[in-house]
């Protein structure tokens, strides 16, 4: 595994990005479930984010050379960390990962055949162990495209967009990157306003990953205060018409 990109490389098909922090409990059990899926010339760019465990000795455990290790030299936030793996990257096609999930079999190929179509995809996940998911109902390949109600669902937070289960085409990652540095949180919401502002945007009905629920996630659990709900949402709004101003003159998906 080497910390730097290569000058000389094969085409990458796919590349999976994840940010670790602390994640030597489950990181283990993801990377395997990842790299069994993925073909000989695949990837998986990890950033690390300064772990303090043993996360970055439990990649390294792997031994195989389609994984990327970078390691950030202090705590920059998942957010950042995600976004320098997605510009490490050399696939055509892009996917997230969190470090504590598990995927599902056939995932990789069911999203693949999918990014033929959309230029960003988001699927649905079950939680592992069979617990409850979170209040909000699932994705429906009926309402692809549909760029209004989508965009309001993600304002109102009835969208159910989980970086954990989305992939985009490289074409995409001009509107994705740079993200906007007032972002602190919800990369996943980011790149879905984006797919929606292009009208490219695929839901698959099917579930692609066990997601893992504990007090660790980087995704909020529980009710937020009013004043971070407002804040929150004008920071959506911000983002909306950033995506709109970044694919002026687009008017249809990248080919």
């Amino acid at each position: 595994m080497s910390s730097l990109q290569p000058n000389n490389v094969a085409a990458v098909r796919a590349s999976v990005c994840m940010a670790s922090y602390n994640g030597s409990a489950y990181i283990t059990e993801q990377l395997a479930s990842i790299l069994e899926q993925l073909g000989p010339t695949d990837e998986v760019v990890i950033v690390d984010d300064a772990s303090t465990d043993g996360t970055r000795d439990a990649v390294r455990a792997f031994g195989d050379d389609r994984i990327r290790l970078l390691e950030a030299a202090s705590n920059q936030g998942y957010v950042r960390s995600f976004e320098q793996a997605v510009l490490a990257s050399r696939g055509s096609r892009i996917f997230l990962a969190d470090q504590d999930d598990i995927w599902i079999e056939g995932r990789l190929e069911l999203m693949l055949a999918a990014l033929d179509k959309y230029a960003v995809v988001a699927s649905n996940f079950d939680v592992l162990g069979g617990g409850p998911r979170p209040a909000i109902a699932r994705l429906r390949s009926a309402d692809s495209n549909r760029r209004v109600p989508n965009l309001a669902g993600i304002l109102i937070g009835y969208r159910a967009y989980y970086g954990c289960g989305m992939a985009f085409r490289r074409e995409v990652l001009g509107l994705f990157a740079p993200v906007p540095r007032y972002l602190k949180e919800s990369h996943d919401l980011w790149l879905a306003i984006g797919g929606n502002v292009l009208g490219s945007i695929g839901h698959l009905d099917e579930s692609t990953l066990l997601r893992r629920i504990h007090g660790a996630n980087a995704t909020p659990e529980g009710w937020r205060s009013l004043r971070v709900i407002v804040s929150a949402r004008l920071v959506l709004l911000r983002l909306m018409g950033e995506a709109l101003r970044r694919t002026a003159g687009q008017n249809r998906a990248p080919k």
